[in-house]
């Protein structure tokens, strides 16, 4: 396939963290904005968020959840009422200090003296503690629980280097808060919806995670416990596609979550938070796109199938498009994915090759061409973005079915894609796991060897805490390594702890990671 003339200029082998900022660019997904750190999410980059959006709101809601909003300004004293909380975030809070601005000495803005806050506002950065003073308000008697929240917001955490989906400034997720009576009940709730998690990555996203529990030094700030879902991108590296903590009663004795319980007696609650953001469009663009742009999973796409008439501005034109208005119908009364399928009929001027390539660069699952000849042979011209290539021919793997055919086999295809987008991506992860690593040293030489992609590698570990632990952060960080999570379900341990030679009690991944 080396004749091939991919649609990019810069290919995933070549220059991989160069590759994915070009895919953003030619798919249409966002921009720089004018604000660094900040990006400006184009409507085909926010039709998949929106997407996104509505298919885990409906796995949230499943699990009966209410949708609330709460204010994007946080008073400073919120957050030093739990120190370990804000020493998490500290480094990375926008603050405000003033509400109006005057007319400086040389003519430009600053803001005014006389309107200096009396407590600074935090930018929210994430809102465990403005929700823990409405919990704290809402919940009164044990009937009042659990009490199950969920926000969709923007947040704002001050990136010194920043990338865009992966890490900005400011970026758009959900933020999931509970409260309830028994710790049992708080932990089983945060497993549920680290399973919501799974679900959505693996059957919207066909994104392969594994599921399991942060180390002690990976916790959210101020959590008992953090469970992550972690995804391998082509390059090898990880990403942290969702969190989900069980914080104890740590933000409920801050905030002054308690209940009269069902002896009259006042209790602590025991809460949860968990969240995803637009980090996972990131993911999506790593994990699925190839040399020629973004590939869109069906689930998430906007768009699933895109009808382009081969237009010349000649009055044949109307009859042309009247073909093509009677197949989007039939294919728009399809269903794929237990929805009926989202068709467009693009007639926006341009040539017919440019337009194509365009729909590749962004990805949209099925692309059918029709022109004056397919309509006069009753046929289209149809493109699978998951089989572009020809491999025999080095050419576009144009298929011809009927116009019938099209408009009723066009859900089993979009399924189909679905399928060989997970599976394909986890059967890379899956060759990319390393076992069999028993020392620091086999660990360091693993990934200083010079391999570019070098995969994850599973290991065994005792757990180790206090000073034991800062001595592995600091090996790790030594060779810019971190600890991924402990995968629920996986092997038992069978051996001693690479890092402290103690009995291991589980096996860990280790990866490098975004």
């Amino acid at each position: 396939m080396s004749n091939i003339r991919h649609a990019l200029s810069v290919k995933r082998a070549d220059d991989f963290a160069q590759w994915y900022q070009e895919v953003i660019s030619a798919a249409d997904l966002a921009e720089d904005s004018g604000v660094r750190g900040c990006m400006v999410i184009k409507p085909w980059g926010y039709g998949i968020w929106e997407r996104i959006q509505r298919l885990l709101d409906q796995r949230i809601k499943d699990t009966g959840h209410d949708n609330a909003y709460f204010p994007l300004f946080i008073p400073l004293s919120n957050f030093e009422r739990e120190a370990e909380h804000v020493e998490g975030f500290a480094k990375e809070m926008a603050v405000v200090t003033h509400h109006r601005l005057i007319a400086g000495p040389d003519g430009g803005l600053i803001p005014d003296p006389e309107a200096k806050l009396e407590e600074p506002l935090v930018v929210r950065p994430t809102s465990e503690t403005i929700i823990g003073d409405a919990m704290a308000r809402w919940v009164q008697s044990w009937r009042d629980l659990p009490l199950k929240l969920n926000q969709w917001a923007n947040v704002v955490r001050w990136e010194m280097r920043t990338r865009m989906f992966l890490r900005t400034s400011e970026f758009l997720w959900q933020e999931g808060h509970t409260a309830h009576e028994t710790a049992e009940d708080a932990k089983e709730h945060t497993m549920r919806m680290l399973e919501v998690y799974r679900a959505c990555a693996e059957e919207d996203l066909a994104l392969p995670v594994i599921a399991g529990e942060k180390p002690e030094n990976e916790r959210f700030p101020g959590a008992v416990e953090t469970w992550s879902i972690e995804a391998m991108m082509q390059d090898g590296k990880a990403l942290q596609a969702g969190t989900s903590h069980y914080l104890g009663t740590n933000f409920a004795q801050a905030s002054g979550i308690r209940y009269q319980d069902r002896e009259g007696t006042q209790q602590l609650c025991h809460t949860t938070s968990w969240g995803v953001s637009t980090r996972m469009i990131g993911g999506v663009v790593m994990t699925h796109g190839d040399d020629d742009g973004l590939r869109v999973p069906p689930a998430i796409a906007p768009w699933q199938v895109v009808i382009l008439p081969m237009l010349r501005d000649k009055p044949e034109d109307a009859a042309l498009i009247g073909y093509c208005s009677e197949l989007k119908a039939a294919i728009g009364a399809q269903s794929a994915l237990n929805e009926p399928v989202r068709v467009l009929l693009d007639t926006k001027p341009g040539k017919a090759a440019a337009k194509r390539w365009d729909w590749v660069r962004k990805g949209a699952p099925i692309i059918i061409e029709v022109g004056g000849r397919d309509m006069e042979n009753g046929v289209v011209s149809l493109l699978r973005r998951d089989r572009l290539w020809d491999a025999a021919t080095g050419k576009s793997a144009f298929e011809t079915p009927t116009r019938e055919a099209a408009g009723e086999g066009i859900g089993a295809m979009l399924e189909q894609i679905q399928t060989a987008l997970l599976d394909e991506a986890r059967a890379r992860r899956d060759a990319n796991i390393t076992r069999g690593v028993e020392t620091t040293e086999q660990l360091a030489n693993f990934y200083n060897s010079g391999e570019r992609f070098p995969g994850w590698v599973e290991v065994q570990w005792a757990r180790p805490t206090g000073a034991a632990l800062d001595k592995v952060v600091e090996f790790l960080k030594e060779h810019k390594l971190t600890i991924r999570n402990v995968p629920r379900g996986g092997n038992a341990a069978d051996g001693t702890c690479i890092f402290t030679g103690e009995p291991a009690v589980e096996r860990i991944l280790v990866a490098r990671a975004y």
